[in-house]
């Protein structure tokens, strides 16, 4: 599930309001399963130019390697637009957003296949809902629950194989859609320590 937080800043929260924003975050991991974080805003202005209580939505949307930001405000009239509806509209276009991403990110993954990488899970913290897998060279990368497909991040265990594409992220190299090869690795014990060992046929 993505990480949700809210601000609000010179507007009394309210649970109807707090309810409000949890429901329609929810629907937005149906939209895209990349979806890492959801930060929603809430304001009204100290200083504005006209009269009434205008009121300014933010939506921060963090996915793999970038940022999607969604505004809205109440129109600029005497009579303004009342906050649930400036929250709907905000969430409508967040979805849009985030359906624009997914489109993009299955046409990089089907025009661009050679980026795909062989790796396996090397750690891996299933309360936090990410982990980290090794490549051949060596390199460490992490991954988070959001970017394994098909909602199979509960079937990842030290050593599991994985197939995934590599972004650049805020804090460098990060695995979006990491998918599970046929070949799942070594099981450890958990009274153990691990013993991790790759996939079989790694490195041929």
């Amino acid at each position: 599930m993505a990480i949700l937080e809210t601000t609000f800043r010179g507007i009394e929260k309210t649970e109807a309001i707090e309810s409000l924003i949890r429901k329609k975050a929810a629907k937005l991991e149906q939209v895209c399963s990349d979806l890492i974080s959801c930060r929603v805003a809430v304001e009204s202005p100290q200083q504005h130019q006209w009269a009434g209580g205008p009121f300014r939505v933010r939506i921060d949307m963090g996915v793999p390697g970038k940022e999607l930001v969604v505004t809205r405000e109440s129109s600029k009239g005497d009579l303004h637009d009342p906050l649930p509806k400036i929250l709907r509209d905000a969430f409508n276009a967040a979805r849009r957003k985030l359906r624009e991403y997914a489109k993009q990110r299955q046409g990089e993954v089907k025009t661009h296949p050679e980026q795909e990488a062989i790796a396996y899970v090397y750690k891996l913290f299933p309360e936090e809902g990410y982990g980290f897998i090794k490549t051949p060279d060596g390199t460490d990368i992490y991954f988070h629950r959001n970017s394994v497909l098909n909602n199979e991040y509960d079937r990842l265990e030290i050593g599991t194989g994985v197939r995934f594409v590599a972004e650049a992220g805020d804090k460098g190299l990060q695995a979006s859609t990491v998918q599970i090869v046929d070949k799942p690795g070594a099981r450890v014990s958990k009274t153990e320590e691990p013993v991790i060992e790759p996939p079989l046929g790694w490195g041929e």
